[in-house]
């Protein structure tokens, strides 16, 4: 089949490969000039099924809406930039708030994360891969008082089965020997299991061998108009590189001399051209792409934040920093390495402008850094980073067939794209390709919605 996949970014770069690895003519669409451009680009890096599961299910965590307007809540609301669809979001979000709902949708979001994570490691093994990561996720809990409202959470973690320890202080310290002294730490909930890894390396490296396998990639691409019908039709244009540039930070592509060409020639003119099927992965985008359609998907903006800066090196104190990635629960906001790199990340904002970095949100995040790792980053050397995260309301994404012919999603996947890109892919080749999926795939529908 002649495959069109829209967008690039770790959802879109995984979905091209399975399905060039399946033996599809794939052709990728992607508006900006490389690959993770945007809610791709500086993410937290976790890959962690269980937090997956607890925190993008409605309704957790607990209180979070109560603290909308705090300081450094883990969840900011702005009123500038609402407009109904977000009222319409928050209502079908505060619907879904029941025990029944949210324990249904974590399993759903569970079972997809454990088989994404699956997924991960036999392509990362079976490709020789090579990115930056590491193992464990370690939650720190201030108090007795954090420690009491963490044990929903921990009992949700045990009925899905999740590997996870409780430590005390001193356990945690072991784990994670770089914790400062001064931070007040009563408790932790290791995650053996869980890990950190650097989601646009791998998707550098993915698109590589997607490439190797026949797909193409036409970067500074913007598709303007998708058709339904038998064939779907696409019509794109030419995105001129300065139109497509990434607001934080380089839209560059470092591999791009050991990965063939950056774009496919195109001409001019808008062309419109027949496929087999169109594969939507363009996260936000993919609204007014649908919406001519029929189909109004209740995607949000999640605006999220991230800090990345190199490590300090000091023969003295080996142990700067975390060893893999530690989350401060009260905030919501992770501290991970990459390398010889920290990435803080969290701070979600509703609302606002997307291309402006806010005061509150940055403060946030080196808040948390100096509460737990004080000094330990070149903070001068600081790369601050704002993408949004298309959210659906109940929590999982969904994949599969749009209800429109020749037209399939795989969007909605939240904060949580890299830690259920590889399996979203795999299910999604898997339906088009009409073999029964590795996983039970109920709830992850678009019928879900009753759109």
């Amino acid at each position: 089949m002649r495959i069109a996949v829209i967008g690039a970014g770790i959802v879109g770069v995984t979905t091209a490969y399975e399905l060039a690895a399946d033996g599809h003519e794939v052709i990728v669409f992607e508006r900006h000039g490389s690959v993770a451009a945007e809610a791709s680009f500086a993410h937290a890096g976790l890959v962690s099924p269980g937090l997956a599961a607890c925190w993008a299910a409605p309704g957790a965590p607990s209180g979070l809406a109560s603290a909308l307007f705090a300081r450094h809540a883990p969840l900011r609301l702005r009123l500038t930039g609402l407009d109904p669809g977000t009222l319409r979001w928050g209502w079908q979000w505060w619907r879904g708030r029941d025990a029944a709902s949210r324990r249904a949708h974590a399993l759903r979001l569970h079972r997809l994360a454990i088989f994404s994570r699956e997924r991960l490691h036999g392509i990362t093994a079976a490709l020789r891969l090579d990115y930056e990561h590491s193992a464990g996720v370690l939650l720190l809990l201030r108090n007795a008082k954090e420690v009491a409202l963490a044990q929903p959470g921990l009992a949700r973690l045990n009925e899905l089965g999740v590997a996870c320890t409780t430590l005390d202080e001193a356990q945690c310290r072991g784990v994670e020997p770089g914790l400062s002294a001064e931070a007040p730490l009563h408790a932790g909930i290791h995650l053996p299991g869980d890990e950190v890894g650097n989601g646009r390396q791998f998707a550098y490296q993915l698109r590589a061998q997607a490439q190797r396998l026949g797909a193409q990639f036409c970067f500074h691409t913007r598709v303007l108009r998708v058709e339904a019908g038998a064939p779907p039709r696409v019509t794109h244009v030419r995105n001129p590189p300065e139109e497509a540039a990434s607001a934080f930070g380089a839209d560059v592509d470092p591999d791009a001399a050991r990965t063939g060409p950056r774009t496919v020639p195109l001409p001019i003119e808008p062309v419109t051209e027949p496929f087999d099927a169109v594969v939507l992965c363009a996260a936000l985008g993919a609204s007014a792409l649908l919406r001519p359609l029929g189909l109004r998907l209740p995607l949000l903006a999640l605006h999220g934040h991230s800090i990345t800066a190199p490590l300090r090196s000091d023969e003295n104190h080996p142990d700067l920093g975390p060893r893999s990635a530690v989350v401060d629960p009260r905030h919501q906001v992770s501290i991970s390495r990459l390398g010889s790199r920290i990435r803080v990340a969290g701070a979600v904002e509703v609302g606002g402008v997307p291309q402006t970095l806010y005061k509150q949100p940055m403060e946030t995040l080196y808040k948390v850094l100096h509460d737990w790792f004080p000094g330990v980053a070149k903070l001068g050397q600081a790369q601050r980073w704002k993408g949004s995260q298309p959210t659906l309301p109940d929590g999982p994404p969904v994949l599969g067939r749009s209800g429109r012919d020749g037209v399939w999603l795989n969007l909605g996947h939240g904060a949580h794209g890299w830690a259920l890109a590889c399996g979203s892919a795999r299910v999604l080749a898997d339906a088009l390709g009409r073999r029964v999926p590795a996983i039970d795939t109920e709830g992850l529908g678009v019928e879900r919605l009753k759109l």
